[in-house]
């Protein structure tokens, strides 16, 4: 019997949380999960990932685009008639447009094109010299963005308004060698 008491006087002492601590939990919860939120900025972090893409998209073309030059001693051409600005080379039946995301063979196995849908790629080149322009999704908080803007808070050498998408201004280029942004 003495074993008895002891055992209820155990199971009435252990009735778990009451409903304000279980509250307090959760609200200290919520408030460290915002905090932690708020540090990683997760929206940021994707910019910051498509901002790294678009560069080293460049940097492989930039690569190509050397190689071509060397092979044929001059740049591709620009279509210039696209809003789009692509890359133009000689074919057997006159020319070929190369499209962003496509094989560019041998020089690139694809064509890199901008990860977001509602952004483009510009390539313009004179044959002795090259342009290429993007929109980074950090613009000019990225600080190889473009330090030159023309009126129209683009690249200075953008060769026509709103090329990077619709609406959407080229704040960041490459250039062949010899020339800059």
């Amino acid at each position: 019997m003495y074993t008895i008491r002891i055992i209820k006087r155990i199971s009435n002492q252990s009735r778990g949380f009451t409903l304000v601590e279980l509250i307090v939990t959760v609200g200290i919860l919520s408030i460290l999960a915002l905090a932690g939120l708020t540090a990683v900025n997760p929206i940021a972090q994707f910019q910051k990932a498509n901002d790294a893409r678009r560069k080293a998209d460049f940097s492989q073309i930039q690569k190509a685009l050397e190689t071509y030059y060397q092979d044929n001693g001059k740049y591709p051409s620009s279509s210039i008639t696209n809003p789009l600005y692509r890359i133009t080379i000689p074919s057997q039946l006159g020319t070929t447009t190369v499209d962003w995301g496509t094989s560019w063979q041998p020089y690139m196995n694809l064509l890199p094109k901008d990860p977001s849908g509602s952004k483009y790629y510009v390539y313009y080149s004179t044959g002795q010299s090259y342009y290429l322009y993007a929109s980074l999704d950090r613009g000019s908080g990225d600080p190889q963005s473009c330090q030159n803007l023309n009126a129209n808070g683009e690249c200075l050498n953008v060769p026509a308004a709103n090329l990077c998408g619709t609406g959407v201004k080229c704040n960041f280029g490459v250039t062949s060698p010899n020339v800059s942004p």
